[in-house]
């Protein structure tokens, strides 16, 4: 059993394959944290000391007892008002207004499978591959209920934490803070790791020393945002990729959030994952209950990256969901930088036919094809198909497109209106405005008030509609402002507006989902602005950033790695100078940089050399080949961008083959060469290693030609040395094949 209920000892032991997770019952009802690590047996509580703390209070019934205090336990779920004065993870205001809350254990209940969270997404698994644990807590005062839910994934290294709030009081309460998880270790130095960024370049890596005081981090702009993204890493000081003592969070939610990691007095450790507090006061009436999204977490004694394949391996198998989880993704070409919105038709067609003989098997419809949107000054909210430009009816362009061999997709913005629609013309009061105050535009764009189901049913209506009208494989979802202006005119309060409207957002999809189970939903939000394992839940990939630049893409690939398989990431081979950065590289760096992602193109095949054209067709080819290694591999980040040479692996999980990819940043005149330990093989196998030639691309030193037969143990320990670049952005590939 993964969960162990100790009676005499009051201790509750969740277990994985290498790791445990424990909590006590103590004498007065707290259920304090013992110990989150490396797999162990037996009761943790002589890791708890008891001293008596100046200025730190005591529980009523210690009576004399000053060496008891809640502002020094470790505890599992810390509330405002028992003497904790760290950062809670729960503020209640009560029906006296006041704000206290002393939950104390009442029961709890071990049960097969993973539970489930109606309305939110949730990591998912049958009763042969995961056990539930449901603690309730009461404030034996006012009688609201804490119910905390614990799904344990024992093949994954995975514990997921989420909280029920259930007001059993008599009167109103409202939640002001909520953090379904929390984690507190009593010893240790660690770093906080987070992943910021701004639009086109998110998910930059920083790594800080966790001091006194708190480090917080969060969205306050209603999605998980392009600024900082929901997953976070306490590690320890020296941990590396290979060794070292490491815990993941992952929320699995969309909107607003905060993370937050700290020191207390004494130098004990508390990092918390949940909503964001700000705008958040969510009211519960007598029996009605908020139920928090859940956070995946996941621990490693062995670095980060056996951290980061934990994450990929449970978000990609028990996440992600539908026909695309496990089939061959198409390989695409989207129209927007080939055309942007001034296409006809008859140009669509023509730049389909080109994908197509280059072995492209899909073609995107992106912006411009419904109502008046020949710009982004108008036309979102009018979901209707302007047949006028395109020269004839959606699903006669399907069909033309489909006769070529190619599969269809259309992009959709579905929670953003144009103050220039019908929609808003016909229901003003369906946008995100404050009366009385002139709204905030983005890209010339309003949100529309998901929160309230008469909105959100009427869109999804006229997306089936369009849906509805031929062959649609694929959806891009696009969102493409922030939230502001926060109102919503049916809410009885304000303070519950933004999390409704995330729940308005996955009722949405997960209607889509069940509609269409054919269709491949990719999500995007101006690029990476909502990359979170909510949306996963929904769309198994997500456009990973807007920036498509190779090497930007290498900072980007690299710190949403540390959490997200490669499955997940939208990655395209685009026109060069690039549209963003304005950068030349190879077509082959190119090509290599988004190999690491859902594969796909990005520009015009009608500007390209009969030479280009040749290489494309050898990608794609070499995606197919190595399809299964790069999708469902090991990943293993073996040297940071900011070494100046990007170097990742993939390797099978049987150790049967790997597949390395280098880009360096700039040639240097006689420079040193680069060394790097593969990992992921049988340490007593034979490898033949074998530099990729492509079309295209330069040829090394011929010594780096000749295949080289090597040991795992000697490619782990040893290393393997990689050709030297001959110019800017060259990029060289190495596959590791088993004798």
């Amino acid at each position: 059993m993964s969960i162990i209920y100790d009676e005499k000892q009051k201790t509750i032991s969740l277990h994985t394959k290498n790791t445990t997770y424990q909590m006590q019952i103590d004498r007065y009802g707290f259920l304090l944290h013992l110990y989150y690590g490396r797999y162990a047996e037996g009761c943790m509580d002589y890791l708890l000391t008891y001293y008596d703390r100046g200025f730190s209070g005591n529980p009523y019934e210690a009576g004399t007892d000053k060496t008891y205090s809640m502002d020094s336990l470790p505890q599992e779920f810390p509330s405002l008002g028992t003497g904790d004065y760290r950062t809670p993870a729960c503020i209640i205001k009560n029906t006296d207004r006041t704000y206290c809350s002393d939950f104390r254990y009442v029961t709890h209940t071990i049960r097969e499978g993973k539970y489930s969270l109606p309305g939110l997404p949730a990591v998912y698994a049958d009763d042969s591959e995961a056990q539930t644990l449901e603690v309730v807590l009461e404030d034996p005062v006012t009688g609201v209920l804490a119910v905390l839910l614990y799904g344990v994934l024992p093949e994954y290294d995975v514990i997921t934490r989420s909280v029920k709030i259930v007001n059993a009081s008599k009167g109103y309460i409202s939640v002001k803070k909520l953090a379904p998880a929390c984690l507190d270790l009593v010893g240790g130095d660690y770093d906080f790791l987070t992943f910021y960024g701004r639009h086109a370049m998110e998910r930059n890596c920083q790594r800080m020393p966790v001091g006194h005081g708190t480090s917080k981090i969060g969205s306050l702009r209603g999605t998980s945002s392009h600024q900082y993204n929901p997953a976070v890493i306490l590690a320890e000081h020296d941990a590396t990729e290979d060794a070292g003592s490491c815990y993941g969070m992952a929320f699995v939610y969309s909107g607003g959030f905060q993370s937050e990691a700290g020191k207390d007095q004494y130098s004990q450790t508390r990092l918390l994952m949940g909503f964001s507090e700000e705008q958040f006061a969510y009211p519960l009436n007598p029996g009605e209950d908020l139920q928090s999204p859940e956070v995946i977490m996941t621990y490693s004694g062995e670095g980060l990256a056996k951290l980061s394949q934990n994450f990929h391996r449970c978000i990609r198998t028990h996440l992600c969901r539908g026909k695309y989880k496990e089939t061959v993704r198409p390989i695409l070409i989207n129209s927007w930088e080939a055309s942007y919105f001034d296409f006809t038709g008859e140009s669509l067609l023509a730049l389909a036919r080109q994908a197509a003989d280059l072995g492209i098997e899909m073609f995107v419809l992106d912006d411009g094809w419904f109502g008046n949107r020949d710009s982004d000054l108008r036309g979102l909210g009018d979901w209707k198909v302007n047949e006028k430009k395109l020269g004839c009816s959606l699903g006669e362009l399907i069909t033309k497109i489909n006769g070529m061999g190619m599969k269809f997709g259309i992009w959709i913005e579905p929670e953003m209106v144009n103050e220039g629609s019908e929609l808003y013309r016909e229901h003003p009061d369906w946008a995100f405005v404050i009366p009385g105050r002139r709204p905030n535009r983005s890209r010339y764009q309003l949100v529309l008030d998901f929160s309230r189901k008469e909105v959100v049913d009427y869109i999804y209506e006229q997306i089936c509609a369009v849906l509805d009208q031929g062959n649609v494989e694929y959806i891009k979802w696009d969102m493409n402002r922030s939230l502001a202006d926060i109102y919503s005119a049916t809410a009885d309060s304000q303070g519950r507006v933004l999390h409704d409207y995330v729940l308005g957002l996955y009722d949405f999809l997960e209607r889509l989902v069940n509609r269409y189970p054919n269709i491949l939903i990719e999500g995007c939000s101006g690029g990476g602005g909502r990359f979170d394992a909510g949306m996963l839940y929904y769309t198994p990939q997500i456009w990973c950033s807007d920036n498509s630049d190779a090497i930007a893409r290498l900072d980007i690939q690299y710190g949403t790695s540390f959490c997200y398989p490669c499955s997940a990431m939208g990655a395209h081979v685009s026109a060069v100078p690039n549209h963003h950065t304005g950068r030349v590289t190879p077509l082959e760096t190119r090509a290599c940089v988004a190999m690491a992602g859902a594969f796909g193109y990005e520009l015009d095949p009608d500007r390209l050399s009969d030479a280009d054209k040749a290489e494309i067709r050898a990608q794609i080819a070499r995606f197919h080949q190595f399809y299964d290694l790069l999708q469902y591999g090991d990943y293993y980040r073996l040297r940071a961008p900011a070494t100046g040479c990007s170097v990742w692996e993939v390797a099978a999980p049987d150790g049967g083959e790997a597949l390395v990819t280098a880009v360096y940043k700039t040639v240097e005149a006689n420079a040193g060469l680069v060394r790097v330990q593969v990992q992921g093989l049988a340490p007593d196998t034979r490898y033949t290693v074998t530099l990729l030639q492509h079309e295209g691309t330069d040829r090394p030193h011929p010594e780096f030609l000749r295949p080289v037969v090597l040991t795992g143990r000697e490619l782990e320990r040893a290393g393997l040395v990689l050709p030297p670049a001959r110019r800017d952005y060259q990029a060289w590939q190495l596959h590791l094949t088993r004798c």
